[in-house]
């Protein structure tokens, strides 16, 4: 770990990094390198994947830092680098990301994805292990599209606020509260059909064994 002083900003490690100061660069790949990992795996559903993504998006990062403007944030601008990378990753892979999105939010909060979209879980008749929540959670997930996925990833794991949000996407505030709301009713709908499939299931399970 670095001795890296508290007070120095993202955007003033920039400055000094293009101002000669050649360790200023790796001090900001060591401070965004937990949080971006973390990141990227939720994006990739692969931890070795989302290695190599990060070491791309921050090559990149690199080769484009004397275009970075100082007077914005460094944070909004290395995330839209890393999910553009992490897009063109699936693509060129064909698959779409498998991680379990009912993971912990954060370490400290410990709450979960399904309890952040406040959906009511079914009654006590309807039982559901964590393995099949956690595979409902994601069939739900895998129904959304890419950019209401993204918008939900970066608000509610990464605590991107909407301005944060609105500089990643390049779209206004209020833009970024209606997709939002639109992708929390997303995920809602589709995972009522998944609560209503395995009701029909254990419907028909039932009476087959009358």
């Amino acid at each position: 770990m670095s001795n890296e002083p508290l007070g120095r900003t993202d955007e003033e490690l920039v400055e000094d990094y293009l101002d000669g100061e050649a360790g200023a660069f790796r001090l900001l790949v060591e401070r965004y390198y937990e949080e971006l990992i973390r990141f990227l795996t939720r994006m990739m559903g692969d931890h070795s994947a989302a290695e190599d993504v990060f070491q791309d998006a921050f090559l990149q990062a690199h080769q484009a830092l004397e275009t970075f403007d100082s007077s914005r944030r460094f944070r909004p601008w290395l995330y839209t680098i890393a999910a553009n990378k992490a897009r063109d990753a699936l693509r060129k892979a064909g698959r779409r990301r498998t991680v379990s999105l009912s993971a912990a939010v954060s370490d400290r909060s410990g709450a979960s994805f399904v309890d952040l979209m406040a959906i009511d879980l079914p009654g006590p008749g309807f039982a559901l292990d964590q393995e099949e929540q956690a595979a409902m959670v994601q069939r739900a997930i895998d129904a959304m599209t890419p950019r209401l996925r993204e918008i939900l990833l970066l608000a509610y794991f990464q605590k991107l606020s909407y301005g944060q949000i609105a500089e990643f996407f390049d779209i206004p505030v209020g833009t970024v509260k209606s997709r939002l709301h639109a992708a929390v009713a997303s995920f809602a709908k589709r995972w009522q059909e998944q609560v209503e499939a395995r009701k029909d299931t254990d419907v028909r399970s039932r009476g087959r064994e009358k």
